[in-house]
């Protein structure tokens, strides 16, 4: 893709941030990412998880960047707005790794990505060291950069997906240290999963100063209530590839013990829309 065309679509994806209330449900191959455009969406998101899934691989990274790279490169050549590459923890342990990676999906045509802290395996720590985490997201900046695409940033922090600490109090002290030394890192915004309470949402967009991004599932409040509360933006992540197979499981259960199927007809898009979708 063109430099200025990626630069185009890295100051529409920003602009988005500052207008806020910006929803993305996450795709994972470019079938689902034309759903996601054509039904309005002014972005997409790839969710990691989804695309290793989609490929036979765990969520823990070993999906590996080239692989991964590759399907954001299909995504992002085939939408018309701009895509942002969910890359784990930067699939490598050195800075030098934050910095292939972000040149990778630079190269892949995408103009935003989701950085997290959660050291993958989890040993010696859960995360990164404060310090560590922060020096790959400045370097993540650097290195978009020097390559002139200002991609956005979504710097993601785990201590409330992995439970630390003994109380949403301490994990709150974790999460706000931490999204404060990403922004100042260079981060555009601040990617707390696993918060969905308004009370502490409020609480997280007040400590961190910044904007703030949040994961949403099954039981979590409208996003209304999360963008009063304080919330920048909000994904689906996983969760939307979670839904289709779950159609999938009820539509095969039902094939296999009754040979008939009310379930394909529940959510069944015509062969011709999605032939549409590919053209």
């Amino acid at each position: 893709m063109p430099q200025t065309d990626l630069v185009t679509r890295a100051d529409t994806f920003r602009a988005l941030h500052l207008a806020g209330g910006l929803i993305l449900p996450n795709a994972w191959d470019v079938a689902s990412a034309r759903i996601v455009e054509a039904a309005g969406f002014p972005a997409v998101a790839t969710s990691s998880a989804s695309v290793a899934f989609a490929r036979g691989f765990r969520d823990d990274g070993s999906i590996g960047r080239d692989a991964m790279l590759r399907e954001v490169a299909l995504i992002a050549s085939r939408v018309s707005v701009p895509v942002s590459a969910d890359v784990e923890a930067g699939y490598g342990p050195t800075l030098a790794d934050v910095e292939a990676t972000v040149a990778g999906v630079i190269a892949a045509g995408a103009v935003g990505i989701n950085l997290e802290d959660a050291i993958p395996g989890g040993a010696p720590a859960p995360l990164f060291g404060l310090e560590d985490a922060a020096g790959r997201v400045a370097t993540a900046r650097a290195t978009a950069e020097r390559l002139g695409v200002p991609i956005v940033i979504n710097a993601r922090t785990d201590p409330f997906l992995l439970a630390l600490g003994d109380s949403d109090e301490e994990r709150l002290a974790i999460a706000v240290e931490r999204g404060r030394a990403y922004l100042a890192a260079g981060a555009d915004i601040v990617f707390v999963p696993g918060v969905r309470d308004p009370a502490l949402v409020r609480r997280l967009a007040d400590g961190i100063g910044g904007p703030l991004s949040l994961m949403v599932g099954p039981g979590a409040p409208p996003a209304a209530e999360l963008f009063a509360a304080g919330a920048r933006r909000i994904s689906l992540g996983p969760h939307t590839m979670l839904a289709a197979l779950g159609t999938l499981r009820a539509i095969a259960g039902e094939a296999r013990r009754s040979g008939t199927w009310t379930e394909l007809g529940r959510q069944h898009i015509p062969f011709g829309e999605v032939e549409s979708l590919m053209g």
